[in-house]
């Protein structure tokens, strides 16, 4: 065991690591023979430095790594687990493909010193899988276009997880892609999809991919205040949301407004 620890347990096989950026989250998904999924790992260099000698002084074996959805934040590696698959949907592989250059200038700006080999080489699940491919726990893939292309949450079923990636957020509003072609119905979509997944796997431990874990009552109120934000959006209202509160989602917001009424 390390002398500092970084990651805690909050369900059985669950653990996270918060980095300072963004208040991000990295989760290793721990079986019983300690085979390891490291979830969108992040997010400066020391920060995954400390999630790669802990996973070794914890005995975890990586065996493959998961990217939520293509934002550079969410597609860095450390060299200590070159060599497993690191899947992804093929739309966010496809996505990330297109946008590395500009990606890789942001966590230069961001959080220099990355390794550029490894960084966004994502490794595409075969089209239609709907759980990940290792010897663990089933863990089930819940895929959507909200937030960005090819976003997808994990479902754990026996740990009663959720890794809902960049939704369900308690610090930050739902961030749309205004790229899409209908980026508040592909928002609706998602929320419907996580929402399906928690009833059909019975999932009661929320993990975001910022801010803070939450129980099943959090969960359910975070579903209830992203819904709320999208209907005031859509009928063109103030959303009533203390997120707002924060100068650079106030942005994200006006720019919601610009596109949605564009």
């Amino acid at each position: 065991m390390t002398a500092r620890s970084t990651f805690t347990q909050v369900a059985p096989g669950i653990w996270v690591a918060t980095a300072t950026i963004w208040t991000s989250i990295t989760t290793a998904i721990v079986g019983p023979d300690g085979g390891c999924v490291v979830v969108d790992p992040g997010i400066t260099v020391p920060e995954l430095e400390a999630r790669a000698h802990e996973s070794r002084a914890r005995d975890w074996r990586v065996v493959a790594g998961f990217s939520t959805h293509p934002h550079w934040d969410h597609v860095l590696w450390r060299a200590d687990w070159a060599g497993v698959p690191r899947w992804a949907t093929p739309e966010a592989v496809a996505s990330q493909a297109r946008t590395r250059d500009a990606d890789l200038a942001r966590a230069d700006a961001e959080a220099p010193g990355q390794d550029r080999q490894l960084f966004g080489r994502l490794t595409p699940l075969p089209p239609g899988t709907t759980t990940l491919p290792w010897d663990g726990p089933d863990v089930h893939v819940v895929a959507h276009k909200a937030h960005a292309p090819g976003h997808a949450a994990l479902a754990v079923p026996h740990a009663g997880a959720l890794l809902a990636g960049d939704m369900l957020s308690d610090l930050e509003i739902p961030l749309l892609d205004t790229d899409a072609e209908d980026p508040l119905g592909d928002y609706w979509a998602g929320l419907e999809a996580l929402e399906r997944a928690v009833a059909e796997h019975g999932l009661h431990t929320l993990v975001p991919g910022h801010g803070h874990v939450g129980d099943a009552a959090e969960l359910a109120r975070r579903l209830a205040a992203d819904r709320r934000y999208l209907d005031a959006l859509a009928s063109g209202r103030l959303p009533e949301d203390d997120r707002l509160r924060t100068p650079w989602l106030a942005d994200a917001h006006r720019e919601h407004v610009e596109r949605i009424g564009a």
